[in-house]
């Protein structure tokens, strides 16, 4: 668990690096860091992110989380995540005005790790290592052009037989961020 926080944390120093690179207007914020409260809440999964907006209508997203999960799959004594992933989003910012915005996002999402289950006294153990690719959308109200905070949902497509044959190959998921923009 200590390596993979640490090669989160060099992931986003050398991305934070990368960006500040990056030329842009002086009249938006330039980053937000985020976390999504709603799954750490339901499910236990933390959800952290950083957003770098290349225009003022635009960004470049990546988002680290752990102990992540399928979609909303419940859990018992006899079920258990053991998994991580990273995303990488592209957010496109419209309809609305300096204090909330409809926004979408296509992704590209990489889970590792591993879902145990005790069934019929045997041990069944699925590898989660696989991509997903797919589309969200959401909310966000903006106040002071500091704090960022709504609703989202997105839908993705996995290509993992072996996690398609134990779940779905189609995931749902939902949250509500929560960000500092600077």
């Amino acid at each position: 668990m200590k390596k993979i926080i640490l090669s989160t944390f060099v992931f986003f120093l050398i991305g934070t690096a990368t960006f500040a690179q990056i030329e842009t207007e002086k009249d938006y914020s330039t980053g937000e860091i985020k976390v999504n409260f709603l799954n750490t809440i339901l499910l236990g999964s933390v959800e952290l992110g950083y957003e770098h907006f290349i225009a003022k209508d635009q960004s470049i997203g990546i988002e680290a989380h752990f102990n992540d999960r399928f979609a909303y799959v419940r859990t018992s004594d006899s079920k258990k995540f053991d998994a991580t992933s990273i995303q990488a989003s592209y957010n496109f910012y419209f309809e609305g005005d300096e204090t909330g915005k409809i926004y979408i996002f296509p992704f590209l999402k990489y889970r590792f790790g591993e879902y145990t289950e005790i069934s019929d006294g045997l041990l069944n153990t699925t590898d989660m290592n696989s991509f997903l690719l797919g589309l969200g959308g959401g909310y966000k109200w903006i106040f002071n052009d500091k704090f960022a905070f709504g609703p989202y949902a997105s839908i993705a497509r996995g290509f993992s037989s072996e996690v398609n044959d134990t779940f779905a190959a189609v995931e749902f998921k939902a949250g509500f961020s929560v960000g500092f923009r600077f």
